[in-house]
């Protein structure tokens, strides 16, 4: 945990790097001055509402289809609880602490905007909470992504309130009271609103959405390295990435890739060596190798595309029903996931296509029909040794698993609360998939860059270009050069450390500078 970071949390929005930090890398949090006023004023009104005979949804009445009860004062700090405690039902395998850490944190942000009615006071033990490392246990399955994703926000809530189970800073799980205790926290005994406050929003599907944006725009700097390694060591062209091409067909995405293959390729004594005529017959290249950039490129603008949804929703305070700035406490459909379950659904599509792609580069490499002179399935002695072969059946086994997984959860829907929530988004289940599909991607991809690597090696005495002799050099740090057949597997985890971590793309960048 990085104690000496904190992250200033007020009305105004967040940035994605707040997120990380506090969701990655354990950043610690704290109230501006601002958003304490601003919650204060939000709360004066809920106080003179919950005091009118007038029934307010969400302060003196039930929820969803219970809606139309009037709750007497005696009964609404118990309201509260039940609220709680009955949609904490959550089930199935526990969620990942960084999602639980960047829920926690966007749904601070929204009481932050004063359009909650929550107290100061509430609002600041979610902030203490945030900051202890404490991370309520949150499970896979609850959350249908309308009226926000209740079930796992509900986990976060009964900890708050000292009750569940939660993991504690060390990692150790253990009773959320006993945690609270030692954390010296004290519980929050809910009122009026705030039950309801605490659990309403997107904050589960906007959390996941940001996380795998971070994680996919690294990855597909480092599918613009692995084709490039592809296309090195497969005796391709790079004549086809040539910027004046590109712009015939003015797709920004394309022109940052193609310009990432070109400053990779660079100075290459492989490419060198088959640019005069006489000595490569070939017109052109395999889809794989030739349209690299469209695809990739498709891929970033589809990524932009997510993260201006994702900044929109970092500007949104989203609950229900929600304190406007003039007084009013209104109803209103905010809570709805449906702009993120869409954009969390194509992310899916572009990490299943990306590693499409490459498991096609890869399984070239593999047939002495198409890899131009390496020995069949890269092996030592093919025969006796299998080489690479197995690695691209790991490959094309994850590739046939994200086109599952690239099929849209946001286009189902199942009615639920008698009918009163009758269309649902199913966002937080696009972000589960969507986090499965960045596994993925991640795997497919470093078997790509350990298959090229080798072949890259097996090209000697040709030297290969400065950036991808970078990225080799990375990966012989624990992974051999080229030899017999060895225990596969751990090379291969070795290589999706280095692609999860950044370093392909480090390495390479250490020799072409920033890639786009």
């Amino acid at each position: 945990m990085r104690d000496n970071e904190v992250v200033t949390v007020g009305p105004e929005p967040l940035t994605f790097d707040d997120v990380i930090k506090v969701a990655r890398h354990g950043a610690h949090v704290r109230l501006s001055d601002d958003a304490v006023a601003a919650i204060a004023a939000a709360r004066q009104r809920v106080d003179e509402l919950a005091e009118s005979p007038v029934p307010h949804y969400g302060i003196s009445t039930g929820f969803g289809a219970l809606a139309t009860r009037h709750i007497d004062p005696a009964l609404r700090a118990q309201l509260q609880r039940s609220l709680v405690r009955s949609h904490a039902a959550g089930s199935g395998p526990e969620v990942e602490t960084e999602v639980v850490r960047a829920l926690m944190l966007l749904r601070l942000h929204t009481l932050a905007t004063g359009h909650t009615g929550i107290r100061p006071a509430t609002a600041k033990t979610l902030a203490a909470l945030i900051s202890s490392g404490i991370t309520p246990i949150v499970h896979e399955y609850g959350s249908l992504g309308c009226s926000g994703d209740l079930a796992p926000l509900a986990h976060v809530a009964l900890t708050l309130m000292g009750e569940g189970v939660v993991r504690d800073a060390s990692g150790a799980v253990q009773p959320a009271a006993e945690a609270l205790k030692q954390a010296r926290i004290e519980p929050v005994e809910l009122a009026a609103k705030e039950g309801l406050a605490l659990i309403n929003g997107t904050d589960g599907m906007l959390g996941m959405l940001i996380l795998a944006i971070d994680d996919l725009t690294r990855l597909v700097k480092t599918a613009d390295v692995s084709a490039a390694m592809s296309v090195e060591a497969l005796l391709g062209t790079d004549r086809v990435f040539a910027p004046e091409l590109q712009a015939l067909r003015p797709h920004p995405g394309q022109a940052l890739s193609a310009a990432n293959m070109v400053k990779v390729l660079r100075d290459s004594g492989i490419m060198a060596s088959h640019r005069d005529p006489a000595a490569c017959t070939r017109v052109q290249d395999a889809y794989s190798l030739r349209c690299a950039p469209q695809v990739a490129g498709a891929a970033r603008d589809t990524i932009a595309h997510a993260a201006t949804v994702a900044q929109r929703e970092l500007a949104a305070a989203v609950d229900n029903p929600a304190v406007l700035a003039d007084g009013r406490v209104e109803s209103n459909g905010n809570f709805h996931g449906a702009p993120l379950a869409y954009v969390l659904d194509f992310l899916a599509i572009v990490a299943a296509d990306l590693a499409s792609m490459s498991e096609r580069r890869t399984d070239r490499f593999l047939d002495v029909a198409r890899n131009h002179g390496l020995p069949a399935f890269l092996a030592d002695d093919p025969g006796v040794d299998s080489g690479h072969m197995i690695a691209q059946y790991t490959q094309a086994a994850i590739v046939s698993e994200l086109k599952r997984l690239a099929v849209p959860a946001s286009v189902d829907s199942i009615p639920s609360s008698a009918m009163q929530e009758d269309h649902v988004s199913m966002g937080w289940s696009a972000a589960r998939k969507l986090r499965k599909a960045v596994d993925g991607l991640t795997r497919v991809l470093a078997v790509e860059v350990l298959t090229a690597a080798r072949a890259i090696d097996l090209r000697a005495p040709l030297e290969p270009a400065p950036a991808t002799a970078a990225v080799v050099r990375a990966l012989r740090e624990t992974v051999p050069a080229p030899g017999p057949d060895r225990f596969l597997a751990p090379e291969i985890e070795a290589a999706v450390r280095l692609v999860a971590e950044g370093g392909v793309v480090a390495a390479a960048e250490s020799v072409t500078g920033p890639l786009d």
